[in-house]
């Protein structure tokens, strides 16, 4: 049998713009619309500036732009940077992971040095997004209660590979690039709720974008690095049932038609969307004075239970990971964005007081069409006078990919998003609607750019 790499690297080798159907082109492009929108949102946040400065990325030279601004660094710099402002926000999209954080800013990065066209760009992506979700789905358990992070382990794997498509590498050269991603990927959950977490997301945009130019030297690795009884998936399995048996089928059955893109509506972990929606839909339906509540459960899978671990947080990085806090903000701000998730936020009385007077009843009533969610999340409330209200069952968050969002609210996001950038917003957009037609990376860069002496 042909080794899982193997498989894989003749896929994305083969992969061509026409084998892609329209709506695969689609969503490619909507990865790029919201992936560089939470990129430059969050390119002032701590985390990014550290890293920035470390790896010496300051000045106005180098071969990749950072985050559509005048600074310009070494192209695996940039990708690791890049990777790190998309992520740090958790904004980012969503997709059994979160493939765009990773896949692009590594693409964006090469792409530029390369002078990429946007059908190869987009290409790319798919590549990238079809290795991303192959190799999540072979597990049938949830990484993260093994204590790995999903996204940049799987995520240098996936960059690797659409790094390699965009270098034309062969066969043979994929399949190395994959290996050696695998041998340097990495990720916990214990980053969870901290700076490493977006460090370690960028990390695997920066690990892919090495690997493909490492394999395109003439580096490899071995092509059973996937599926050896020691290999990458048995030592990540939480408890070794992983599927080899199941064909690669990339340019065949589509994981990008199956599972789109997840777009985020709220900057926090992904598990806490629905809750958030349901308690918004809740007080819309009710009015209710926060003063009245005496008790507010929410319900939600044990999977992830376990991956909201901050049941009190201090922090606006901690409240990322807060059911309580994440419910608490949505019925006292009647929203949960950035203004909501952050330190002073997270510390107000009134925040702290309603976050205790929330309880979890965890569940194992798991859908099979998503792992680690449960059938649907709920918000029930009790007030003082005893009466109790149910907020609605919730299975899809809005802007989950069976539930989008529109045009409208997704350029709206962007907008959000870039409001107080050096960049113009709409000639991005614009030309992100268009990226299949365009000609050049680097006029991508240059028509999104604006000078910041200007």
């Amino acid at each position: 049998m042909t080794a899982l790499a193997q498989a894989l690297g003749e896929g994305v080798a083969a992969l061509q713009f026409s084998q892609l159907p329209p709506v695969a082109v689609s969503t490619a492009k909507t990865g790029f619309i919201d992936c560089s929108a939470v990129i430059v949102a969050g390119c002032e946040e701590a985390p990014v500036e550290i890293l920035r400065n470390t790896l010496g990325a300051e000045g106005g030279v180098g071969e990749a732009t950072l985050y559509f601004s005048s600074r310009r660094t070494t192209a695996p710099a940039a990708a690791w940077i890049n990777g790190t402002a998309g992520h740090v926000l958790d904004y980012d999209d969503f997709a059994r992971g979160h493939p765009s954080v990773v896949i692009v800013p590594a693409l964006l990065a090469e792409g530029e040095v390369l002078d990429s066209n946007g059908m190869d760009l987009i290409t790319a992506y798919v590549a990238g997004y079809e290795v991303f979700i192959d190799l999540l789905t072979r597990d049938i358990d949830s990484y993260q209660v093994k204590g790995w992070h999903p996204t940049p382990l799987i995520g240098a794997l996936a960059a690797a590979a659409a790094c390699a498509r965009l270098r034309n590498l062969d066969a043979k050269g994929v399949t190395s690039a994959l290996g050696l991603a695998a041998a340097q990927a990495s990720g916990l959950t214990a980053s969870y709720g901290t700076m490493a977490k977006s460090v370690q997301v960028g990390k695997a945009a920066h690990t892919g974008l090495l690997s493909a130019r490492l394999a395109a030297q003439g580096m490899t690795a071995g092509i059973d690095v996937l599926d050896h009884a020691q290999g990458f998936l048995a030592a990540l399995s939480p408890s070794g049932r992983v599927d080899l048996s199941r064909p690669v089928a990339i340019g065949h059955d589509w994981h990008i038609l199956q599972r789109g893109l997840s777009i985020k509506r709220y900057p926090t972990c992904y598990c806490v969307h629905r809750l958030v929606d349901g308690a918004l839909e809740l007080a819309a339906r009710h009015p209710i004075r926060v003063a009245d509540i005496a008790a507010i459960e929410v319900s939600l899978s044990k999977t992830h239970v376990t991956i909201l671990k901050h049941h009190r947080p201090r922090t606006g990085m901690e409240a990322k990971f807060s059911a309580e806090f994440a419910v608490a903000a949505a019925f006292l701000s009647g929203n949960l964005g950035m203004r909501e998730v952050n330190d002073t936020y997270v510390t107000r009385p009134e925040v702290q007081a309603l976050m205790q007077r929330v309880s979890i009843v965890e569940n194992e009533n798991y859908d099979p069409e998503s792992l680690g969610f449960s059938i649907f999340d709920q918000v029930k409330i009790t007030l003082n006078d005893g009466s109790t209200l149910e907020g609605p069952q919730v299975r899809h968050a809005l802007g989950h990919a069976k539930k989008p969002l529109s045009g409208d609210d997704l350029r709206r996001k962007f907008m959000d998003c870039l409001a107080n950038a050096r960049v113009d917003s709409d000639g991005l957009f614009a030309d992100f609607l268009r990226l299949e037609t365009l000609t050049s990376c680097r006029s991508l860069v240059r028509r999104s750019a604006i000078s910041e002496a200007a």
